[in-house]
């Protein structure tokens, strides 16, 4: 059974990293402008504070004098030049990571998205909707935090302390050599704590995860809930999961204090050691009263931004747990595949082959069809007939191959179906559910679905011979008017008349109609008649119904028992044999729908 991994485990780092590097390194051009910005930015703050410390050694130790004048406004003019560099290395580093990003980011949305429409339709019934949404989502936006830290807080940060460890050891071997081993032990220890962390983010990721599904759940099933008076319960049970994400979220804010706690305390050692240092050396004669407000500000800097990487990697595991949430389903085959170099189908007449068919859902359920074997011929108007659980809707899933079958073979015109492009497939069937689901779009694009470079005038007289027109026209927008999500705006017969009309606009050469009347009152259910009649001319059609009034008059009934065919033939045929279950069902149903007049 194909569906989304499990929750609550570690962020896979590296392999996030791997795709989402490859994703960037798709646009060096932007990529090298950022990381050239950053060393411009980088290296003019490094040394700007240089002409810093010269200002204030004038000022300190030089008498007044035109000459010392003069060198306190170059060293002061230096120093805002050096800061100008690295404002204009800031500004080109920024522009450019905006490219790359929203490139980037572009680029895995859509990935996200068209791997996920690739995957199953087992993969899709086993998975709440708002959880897929969520990841599909975070993916992206996991990559943006993860590139403005490695942007604007790793590399700016590994190029200051390379820079300041080398300026300061010029001056001092101890002050550089200090400084190195304490930024080297501080990365070192967030390091360590953030890995211990990362458990605890994965799991708060999971349980926001779980109340994101559990929204989108009673959200879309918001009907049921109140005509079952449930809102207290399912207000309970969003009670439970909103505990459990509380639970989650109080250990991985506790833990990230504690880290926190243990930065701040080194953050201070650090400064306190190195300027006590400093003031050592100071009287010594070894260092100037420049030299201490240049480590000064080189500590305030570096202390920032280490510290931002402790910040930053309680963030960074965040968007690694996130992204991971996606990035399993990423990696995770798509239950039906195309074959290598699968050509396209080519339908000329239309005859369908089961031969000896099994299929199961799962190893734990029993066989669904069991050496199911049926021809139907080019244009042949068949109805399969049964009990619930018989087997009839599985045989369409397995026809539009929603699923693999486990062993036989289904043919069109003597081409396997799992030989050839699952698009070519579809685009050959013409298929109308029981229950159509409609886009929250407007019924324009909604009855187009059927057939997308349709004009709107084939969209519209596709409308009228399904009559959809009828209740369009009541609208005050016409094929404007939005349907709401899933079609909640229209009735259950306006639905199927929708749906019906798309199936008339694709005229495929097989059409399959699954209980596709039975939502219809019974005068929309008249008016349709002549439009199914139209629909099914010079077409292969398979009907799954219940009611066989509808399908009296179709060219050969199949009536199908646990998963077999137990008897077939025409409606007179099989009520002149002897007792079998269509002329059990006929006993209790009577009348007419669609006619050979």
């Amino acid at each position: 059974m194909e569906s989304a991994p499990k929750d609550k485990k570690p962020a896979r780092v590296w392999p996030v990293l791997r795709a989402y590097g490859k994703a960037t390194f798709v646009y060096p051009w932007a990529l090298t402008a950022t990381v050239v910005g950053i060393i411009i930015a980088q290296v003019a703050g490094i040394f700007a504070p240089l002409y810093l410390r010269q200002f204030v050694n004038l000022l300190s130790t030089g008498t007044p004098s035109a000459t010392v004048v003069t060198a306190i406004f170059v060293a002061l003019i230096l120093f805002g030049v050096m800061n100008l560099v690295s404002w204009i290395g800031d500004r080109v580093g920024t522009l450019a990571s905006q490219q790359v990003e929203s490139k980037v980011m572009t680029d895995l949305y859509k990935n996200a998205y068209d791997k996920l429409l690739g995957h199953a339709h087992e993969f899709f019934i086993s998975n709440f909707t708002g959880t897929l949404t969520r990841r599909a989502t975070r993916y992206s936006t996991s990559f943006e935090q993860v590139f403005d830290i490695a942007t604007y807080n790793f590399l700016p940060t590994l190029l200051f302390v390379v820079g300041v460890v080398w300026i300061l050891s010029l001056r001092s071997v101890w002050l550089g050599a200090g400084l190195f081993i304490w930024a080297v032990v501080f990365i070192y220890i967030q390091f360590r704590m953030m890995r211990s962390f990362q458990v605890l983010r994965a799991a708060r990721t999971a349980e926001d995860s779980a109340l994101t599904g559990h929204i989108s759940d009673s959200i879309s099933n918001h009907t049921t809930i109140t005509a079952f008076a449930s809102a207290q319960y399912e207000s309970s049970q969003f009670g439970k999961l909103i505990n459990q994400w509380y639970v989650a979220t109080r250990r991985a804010w506790n833990a990230s204090m504690r880290i926190t706690s243990i930065q701040g305390l080194m953050a201070i050692f650090i400064e306190l050691a190195l300027l006590g240092g400093a003031v050592v050396l100071w009287g010594k004669g070894v260092v100037t009263v420049g030299d201490i407000v240049l480590i000064q500000v080189y500590i305030l800097g570096i202390i920032d931004r280490v510290w931002g990487i402790g910040r930053s990697m309680n963030q960074l595991y965040s968007a690694f747990a996130d992204a991971t949430e996606m990035f399993d389903i990423m990696e995770l085959p798509h239950g039906i595949q195309d074959v290598p170099n699968a050509p396209p189908l080519q339908v000329t007449e239309g005859a369908i082959s089961f031969s000896e068919v099994n299929f199961h859902y799962d190893e734990k359920n029993r066989e669904v069809l069991e050496h199911f074997s049926l021809d139907i011929a080019p244009r042949e108007k068949v109805a399969i007939v049964g009990s619930s659980g018989a087997g009839k809707s599985t045989l369409v899933k397995l026809l539009l191959r929603l699923y693999n079958i486990n062993s036989g073979a289904i043919e069109i015109d003597s081409q396997d179906i799992s030989k050839v492009t699952q698009e070519s497939l579809r685009t050959s069937i013409a298929f109308v559910s029981q229950e159509p689901i409609l886009f929250h779009r407007s019924l324009m694009e909604n009855i187009r679905y059927g057939r997308q470079s349709a004009t709107d005038e084939e969209v519209i007289e596709a409308a009228k011979e399904a009559h959809c027109y009828e209740f369009i026209d009541r609208y005050p927008e016409k094929f404007n008017t939005m349907v709401g999500e899933r079609g909640v705006k229209l009735s259950g017969g306006e639905r199927q008349r929708v749906a019906i009309a798309r199936a008339i606009l694709k005229d495929a050469p097989i059409l399959v109609l699954d209980e596709a009347t039975s939502s219809l009152d019974s005068e929309s259910e008249k008016f349709i008649q002549d439009s199914l009649k139209v629909l099914m001319e010079g077409k292969t059609v398979i009907v799954i119904a219940h009611r066989l009034s509808t399908v009296m008059h179709m060219d050969r009934l199949i009536i199908m028992e646990e998963g077999k065919v137990a008897v077939s033939g025409t409606h007179s045929e099989l009520l002149a044999k002897e007792s079998n279950l269509y002329k059990k069902l006929w006993e209790i149903q009577a009348g007419g729908f669609i006619s050979n007049d």
